[in-house]
């Protein structure tokens, strides 16, 4: 396949099938027919170099996980310092400095209900760890029916079988039905600017989860990806409806699970979506953007009320779960560098909904091959009009991010949905050229 748009000027880049002589497997590919994948050698800021030396901006913060950037001296710096002290230690009998202070920072940023913190190693196991802490909560207060949760259609919170099946949605989850555990899920009233059904569609929501609560037996907890959907289409809800479930939560007796694994830390224009919306989770996890981008890192944070629940004489009571990386220094460092930044520069996420909605009304606002836009934060999201079934597998999602790589442009459709989710630092002149070339693709199709 060759692409043959050079907007910048850049060599054109040869997209050839590959000959299957690497031993790597990627994720999410279908390495039969996937391109050869470009070879990265170093990253600064929002910039990506190529072997080449073409140079690539990073318009999704990677793998929406580098929210200051690449290569950022202050998370380099942290990690060489942490490094020549302690690289790793059992977290089990034993603790560190790093692993303190980031539980500390991380208590003080979060909804008031969240006072305890458990480390794991990535977004899928922070959500394993919240499954088998919400079971294992009623189970040690004598309710063995709690067996079942509900989720939002649509909801992504890992690829593991306990995160697929707080999910259930996802198309690439139906080989694995047979081994997933029985749930319910909800419509996910997904909105956009001058949506004139929103209200309608929260209310079937709400009516369709207050009738599971009121008539189901069993459930030990909702799970939301709160204000946006990430993969299935960044998919936006408004604080109004996280505010209704938080309600119907309480009123049922059933625990409210925030999935904040990509809309923390300042992705949602606050430092997280509990804390924009005004609601309290009894349980949090997080992970991404936790540590910059520089290292595998997750927690799950838990209420009170569930903490003193293992708080027993009984060893049998205790959660036993951890992972060989669990607390891990260097990567508890890192994080605490992370929120030390968020920390001293609050603007560099608050501030960039204000630029994203300035450039898509003068460069993608009224665009005929464009509907349903919207923001929240840092992210901006709109979907591509095509003749297709909107989706995941809308075949203009490889076509699209080709043209862009051939641009000089890292985005990565979901499907038929283009979505914009750049680190912090980057400039406004860099993110108004995101717009200025996403215009420019369009116009070609």
């Amino acid at each position: 396949m060759q692409v043959d748009i050079s907007y910048r000027g850049e060599m054109t880049i040869s997209l050839e099938r590959d000959s299957s002589s690497s031993p790597i497997w990627q994720p999410f590919t279908q390495m039969k027919t996937a391109p050869t994948p470009l070879k990265v050698i170093r990253g600064k800021g929002s910039w990506l170099e190529l072997e080449d030396r073409r140079q690539i901006l990073d318009c999704i913060s990677s793998w929406w996980v580098t929210i200051h950037g690449h290569s950022h001296p202050v998370l380099a710096e942290a990690l060489y310092e942490q490094a020549q002290k302690l690289e790793h230690v059992i977290f089990a009998g034993f603790t560190h400095e790093p692993a303190q202070k980031l539980a500390e920072k991380l208590i003080t940023h979060t909804p008031d209900s969240l006072t305890r913190i458990f480390f794991s190693d990535n977004g899928s196991t922070a959500v394993e760890v919240a499954l088998k802490m919400a079971f294992q909560y009623w189970l040690n207060l004598g309710e063995t029916n709690r067996t079942s949760f509900i989720g939002f259609e649509g909801g992504y919170h890992g690829d593991t079988l306990g995160a697929m099946s707080a999910g259930r949605s996802s198309l690439w989850w139906e080989p694995f039905a047979p081994l997933m555990f029985a749930g319910d899920v909800v419509p996910f009233p997904g909105t956009f600017d001058g949506d004139e059904e929103v209200e309608s569609k929260e209310a079937q929501s709400l009516e369709k989860l207050e009738s599971l609560l009121k008539h189901g037996k069993g459930y030990a907890g909702i799970f939301i990806e709160p204000l946006v959907q990430g993969s299935a289409g960044m998919r936006m809800c408004r604080p109004e409806f996280l505010r209704a479930i938080a309600q119907l939560a309480r009123q049922f007796n059933v625990l409210l699970i925030y999935d904040e694994v990509m809309t923390g830390f300042g992705r949602t224009g606050e430092l997280f979506a509990s804390v924009k919306s005004g609601t309290e989770p009894d349980i949090l996890c997080l992970s991404k953007g936790l540590s910059g981008g520089c290292l595998p890192i997750a927690v799950t944070m838990a209420s009170e009320d569930i903490y003193q629940a293992f708080w027993r004489d009984e060893s049998e009571k205790a959660f036993y779960h951890g992972h060989s990386y669990t607390g891990n220094p260097l990567a508890c460092a890192v994080s605490v560098a992370s929120l030390e930044l968020l920390e001293q520069n609050p603007n560099a996420y608050q501030g960039m909904e204000k630029l994203h909605r300035k450039y898509l009304n003068q460069w993608l606002r009224n665009h005929p091959k464009l509907e349903r836009i919207r923001t929240c934060g840092t992210i901006a999201a709109m979907d591509v009009k095509t003749e297709s079934v909107s989706g995941y597998f809308n075949d203009i999602a490889p076509v699209l991010k080709a043209q862009f790589l051939e641009a000089g442009f890292l985005l990565r459709p979901l499907g038929n949905t283009l979505y914009l989710m750049p680190p912090y630092c980057i400039s406004p002149d860099e993110l108004e050229s995101i717009y200025r070339v996403i215009r420019q693709v369009l116009d070609t199709l």
